[in-house]
């Protein structure tokens, strides 16, 4: 993320948590149901930065495509996420476009748009997922 940012980010700070404002404010329009589409604050980030930690195993991040915004302190980023689900051990590969505005060296917005299903798979395991599948094939 560091490099994807660049001189938009405070050199001092080190990792996500701290590249964030005080009072930045993280969004994800397609959380599933159960999860939080909104946090606002370091402290709440953090708090569920540590909770996912516990459900998803991340690997490895896939090199950023940065595609840069006539303001400069907004920038759209795509990115990859591989790893796991803790409990499930089903595989975590996950695709990433994220909106981001910094101002002061900080993140103040990140806008975080991911496939839900792909977290179901991860944490729930194939079954609910399968069976989604299998409702759209009845239908369809």
């Amino acid at each position: 993320m560091r490099d994807a940012l660049g001189g938009r980010i405070d050199p001092d700070a080190n990792g996500f948590v701290e590249m964030m404002a005080d009072d930045g404010v993280m969004e994800f329009p397609y959380a599933p149901a159960g999860m939080p589409t909104k946090l606002e604050g370091r402290a709440a980030i953090a708090a569920h930065l540590e909770r996912i930690g516990g459900m998803i195993v991340f690997d490895r991040m896939g090199t950023a495509i940065v595609h840069p915004s006539t303001d400069p302190d907004l920038v759209v980023i795509e990115f990859e996420g591989f790893g796991r689900g803790v409990a499930t051990g089903e595989p975590y590969d996950q695709r990433y476009i994220s909106v981001i505005r910094t101002v002061g060296g900080r993140i103040t917005h990140y806008r975080d748009y991911w496939n839900p299903l792909v977290v179901l798979r991860a944490v729930k395991g194939s079954a609910p997922v399968d069976a989604f599948g299998a409702l759209e094939a009845d239908h369809g």
